[in-house]
């Protein structure tokens, strides 16, 4: 019966039945025994993810760029493509500091809360403290220096060496497409194989979803209650404005800018949009890791959106990297909120330096869980706010996290499909009928 519906029902029915176990267990005092035995799981469906995300963004791009039959059509697409990531991140920015200076979410903080919360987590704080310092120290070019490798098989060691990957693969691709085609042929054929394999893999590995969204979330929910289902209330009450100030912010970006975007631009229909997209919209909210999405996002954006390979496969890898709306939107609202907290009054040349450094240190975070939090640090550093006022969103990132995760692999397949829309390609006419029949 399972396997008749579709992954996103399956994977909302895990969703569910993880957060029952994880509340039962904390109302029946067997945390440890989700902590051992089912947290887990979880732990194995986001490592096989991660497993597939280097050879993927690495044989997807170089199969997708060699596909293009010049490089003027390269230029064309990588301009609309980073174009319209940089214009959603500036206004996603914009949006957090309107909303947090409107709602003013510091001024609702108890004093108390503040610093039993600043003594709770200030090792937490500390080490974001020092690896964010790591960066600041490092100059202001080191960003363009850490893209480029000095050994190749190094940059494929680390799931945070993205963009290294990234330049390799658009190198590889490119050289492709300028060398005679009877001589890459033998090339060509061997990339194209290996993505389908790679693919087939994906396909393996989202069969466990269902488990493995179950288990990340039962696990989530004991972490965050604790031993002491009380203080996990109390302190989500504390932060609740603060987060629903963030979440208005993702909700503005994925119901209206999104589908406003789309209606202008394209002639999909938001919602065969969502549908088609859903399932790693769920996956993306479990896993809180736009890096980890990335095979779902590719497979929902080409086989339900209709976009064509060669620009999910370079569009998408791109976003999973550079592209973070959700994070944006958290951090302009985080940082004002710390400030605020802490009885800064912040001029428009502070609120200016947020848009700057925010928009710099979203396209500089890993596509994983938590990256925000180390880049909010050098934002903070920026307005002269104290960086251990992190201490004070640290109880509450993970969930707010899991739904900013959802708003940047919305935004990766929204450019996806507005750039393939000003390619030319019907996109929104393939799979309409099988996602009605499917939902």
């Amino acid at each position: 019966m399972m396997n008749k519906l579709a992954l996103h029902w399956r994977i909302l029915i895990g969703m569910a039945i993880g957060i029952a176990l994880g509340l039962a267990a904390i109302v029946g005092g067997f945390g440890d025994l989700i902590l051992d035995w089912v947290k887990p799981f979880g732990t194995i469906f986001i490592n096989l993810l991660k497993l597939i995300a280097v050879p993927l963004i690495l044989v997807s791009l170089i199969d997708g760029i060699s596909n293009l039959t010049d490089l003027s059509k390269l230029n064309r697409i990588g301009g609309k493509t980073i174009g319209f990531y940089i214009f959603s991140t500036v206004l996603a920015i914009s949006i957090g500091l309107f909303l947090v200076n409107i709602v003013e979410p510091g001024n609702f903080l108890p004093e108390e809360t503040r610093e039993e919360l600043r003594m709770k987590y200030a090792s937490e704080a500390n080490l974001k403290m020092e690896t964010a310092s790591a960066v600041e120290d490092s100059g202001p070019l080191k960003v363009l220096v850490d893209i480029v490798p000095d050994n190749i098989f190094g940059a494929f060691s680390s799931n945070q060496n993205m963009l290294q990957v990234i330049l390799f693969a658009f190198l590889f691709g490119i050289a492709m497409v300028m060398t005679p085609k009877a001589t890459i042929l033998p090339v060509k054929q061997f990339f194209s194989g290996v993505n389908s394999v790679i693919l087939k893999i994906v396909d393996l590995v989202m069969r466990t979803a269902p488990l493995g969204v179950l288990a990340l979330l039962a696990g989530l929910i004991v972490d965050i209650a604790g031993d002491d289902p009380a203080s996990a209330v109390d302190l989500f009450k504390a932060l609740g404005i603060y987060s629903l100030t963030v979440l208005a912010g993702l909700a503005f970006m994925v119901f209206i800018f999104y589908p406003a975007i789309l209606t202008a631009f394209t002639k999909i229909k938001y919602r065969a949009f969502f549908q088609g997209i859903f399932p790693a919209q769920m996956l993306a909210f479990s896993t809180s890791s736009s890096a980890a999405t990335l095979p779902v996002t590719m497979e929902c954006v080409e086989h339900n959106l209709g976009v064509s390979e060669e620009v999910t496969s370079f569009v998408l890898p791109l976003g999973a990297t550079i592209n973070m709306d959700g994070t944006s939107i958290h951090q302009a609202v985080s940082a004002v909120f710390i400030a605020q907290a802490f009885g800064h009054d912040l001029t428009m040349l502070d609120q200016l330096a947020i848009v700057l450094t925010a928009t710099l240190a979203s396209i500089g975070a890993a596509a994983v869980p938590g990256a925000g939090l180390i880049m909010l640090v050098i934002v903070l550093g920026a307005i002269g706010v104290d960086p251990e006022g992190l201490a004070l969103i640290v109880a509450v990132d993970r969930p707010i996290d899991m739904c900013r995760t959802i708003v940047n692999v919305t935004g990766d397949a929204t450019v996806a499909t507005l750039v393939a829309s000003t390619e030319g390609e019907p996109v929104g006419g393939v799979n309409q009928d099988q996602l009605t029949n499917e939902s």
